[in-house]
């Protein structure tokens, strides 16, 4: 019986034994696609907060900055990849970091020839959260910020409170991006159809919203002046229903590219002629291109569909004084609105 008993406890410590080699072995089943024990973290990153639903991160995001920080707020990996890498359809960023929870935050954008961009105060390696501010670069004229070429896309993300659970394997994560970036195009035309100067006339928007911290809110900034990157001037000939007789379509186009628009800080689009001595054409931008939203995208708040919005196209009217012709309206994103003159 002492033989037996002894048997069966030899043969109990030897499958407790061989159950938990099978736990720690990397050759064990569970991990056979693994090849290893080893712990992969993996960072993807997705823009689909745009107009379409559709994610285009891969059309449009040339670099990526990401940093990672631990629950009191410091700095614990950093990383940044640029290039062909990734506009790859399977991306994501390796980090290397200890299993643990932590949040994320993402800068990210594309880039343009002859373009300006945004620099980090905090540099590559922030001590901290709040040293991660991202601020426009800008010249400056008699104390006065502005940028006049057009800006590299610029991408915001942020995922807090990101578990990166203790297990072997590879663990995927997905940061949300937002775009901070806008195009402003402005067609001048005559109601006559008569040609335009692009040299008579002037173009910016102006709002304090270069410099934005962490969480993407917008800071305490000086305005700036987005001056007009480019303008040009053409005419069009338009045959009647009949082909007799020949009209002429002028217009004048000029385009600005600007940061983050907010419902919180005004921006104003101000067109000035030479020589006038004051404003032909001064609106409230955000308000009016909020006017535009639709019963469609009636689902969204006014400050999400800025975000997804990036593209702005805004037509005003002269008349034979080159003025603006108010009863003609405005057309912003082929929608017409039309305006009583109260002096604006």
């Amino acid at each position: 019986m002492r033989i037996s008993c002894i048997t069966r406890r030899l043969l109990a410590a030897g499958a407790l034994l061989l159950a938990f080699a099978s736990l720690t072995s990397c050759d064990n089943a569970i991990y056979d696609d693994e090849g290893d024990c080893s712990v992969t973290y993996r960072v993807r990153f997705r823009y689909d907060r745009n107009m379409k639903y559709a994610d285009a991160f891969k059309a449009e995001v040339n670099a990526v900055s990401l940093y990672i920080f631990d629950k009191q707020g410091s700095l614990v990996w950093s990383g940044t990849e640029s290039g062909p890498a990734i506009g790859a359809e399977d991306y994501a960023m390796t980090v290397d970091v200890a299993p643990g929870t932590y949040d994320m935050v993402a800068w990210c954008h594309g880039i343009k020839e002859r373009a300006s961009g945004f620099t980090l105060r905090g540099g590559d390696t922030p001590a901290s959260k709040s040293d991660l501010e991202c601020s426009l670069v800008r010249k400056t004229d008699s104390g006065n910020a502005y940028t006049d070429t057009d800006l590299h896309g610029l991408y915001h993300g942020a995922k807090q409170g990101v578990v990166l659970a203790d297990s072997y394997g590879t663990h995927e994560v997905t940061v949300d991006l937002t775009k901070n970036t806008n195009v402003v195009r402005v067609v001048l035309q005559h109601i006559d159809g008569s040609p335009l100067d692009k040299d008579l006339f002037d173009f910016s928007i102006t709002s304090a919203n270069g410099l934005m911290d962490h969480n993407n809110r917008l800071m305490a900034d000086e305005t700036v002046t987005y001056k007009a990157w480019a303008k040009t001037s053409g005419t069009a000939q338009m045959p009647d229903s009949e082909g007799r007789a020949i009209t002429s379509v002028s217009a004048l186009l000029a385009e600005m590219t600007t940061a983050r628009l907010t419902t919180g800080t005004p921006a104003t689009l101000t067109v000035t002629r030479r020589g006038a001595g004051r404003p032909i054409i001064q609106i409230p931008l955000t308000d009016f291109v909020l006017m535009i939203k639709g019963e469609y995208n009636r689902i969204m708040d006014d400050q999400e569909y800025l975000d997804r919005q990036d593209e702005y196209n805004l037509t005003f009217f002269l008349d034979e004084n080159n003025d603006w012709h108010m009863t003609s309206g405005i057309i912003i994103n082929s929608w017409r609105i039309v305006l009583q003159d109260t002096g604006m």
